[in-house]
């Protein structure tokens, strides 16, 4: 028998998600959470073989409590809404068994867990070809400046920490707005973060 704890914010999901898996004859929900926090509270009164996760949940995301039970022999599936690199990025680096949607089919839910069980890494097939199909277009100095923009740092300051002029500077964030086809800082940033590009 399969033994999972879902965690789950909105309720009416984590109820639909316990009750289908709970029809499969080979699993067992036996703990449901409604954050990160809880998630890791079961984990440890159950010691579950999986804990199925959404990202975005109140106290410690879905992410956050991954990292935190890395390596604790628990195999972890993110299941969310957000097709986003960043996220996906983080999540292999916590080590998660599987990225689903919650846009695909219920017993595709159902067969990646049995998958994962045996062994294999189950990752949404979009999220592949984006995390491969996409590189960053910004060299190395432009990464460094929209690194210390997102620090709240003004041109003078980023021009002093690089050893360049504010002009200079300048030049580098209209570059970085041109490649990134963005309007202003906030947004380069906003993508640059979505996509997992900051270090």
């Amino acid at each position: 028998m399969i033994r999972i704890v879902i965690a789950e914010d909105q309720r009416m999901m984590l109820g639909a998600l316990g009750s289908l898996l709970d029809l499969e004859e080979d699993m067992e929900v036996v703990g449901m959470a409604g954050n990160g926090v809880e998630a890791i509270e079961l984990f440890h009164q159950h010691t579950p073989d999986v804990c199925i996760m959404d990202i975005e949940m109140p106290e410690k995301t879905g992410l956050e409590a991954a990292e935190e039970m890395k390596g604790l022999g628990c195999k972890i599936i993110i299941l969310t809404t957000f097709a986003r690199s960043g996220y996906f990025q983080r999540a292999l680096k916590a080590g998660v068994s599987g990225y689903l949607l919650k846009d695909s089919p219920s017993e595709e839910l159902a067969n990646s867990i049995r998958n994962i069980m045996s062994g294999r890494r189950v990752y949404a097939p979009e999220l592949i070809d984006d995390f491969y199909g996409e590189e960053n277009p910004l060299t190395e100095r432009e990464r460094a400046v929209l690194e210390l923009v997102a620090d709240g740092k003004n041109t003078k300051e980023i021009a002093d920490e690089l050893q360049l002029k504010s002009g200079t500077v300048r030049n580098y964030i209209s570059a970085i707005l041109d490649k990134l086809e963005v309007k202003n800082r906030i947004e380069a940033i906003t993508q640059s973060k979505e996509k997992g590009w900051f270090k």
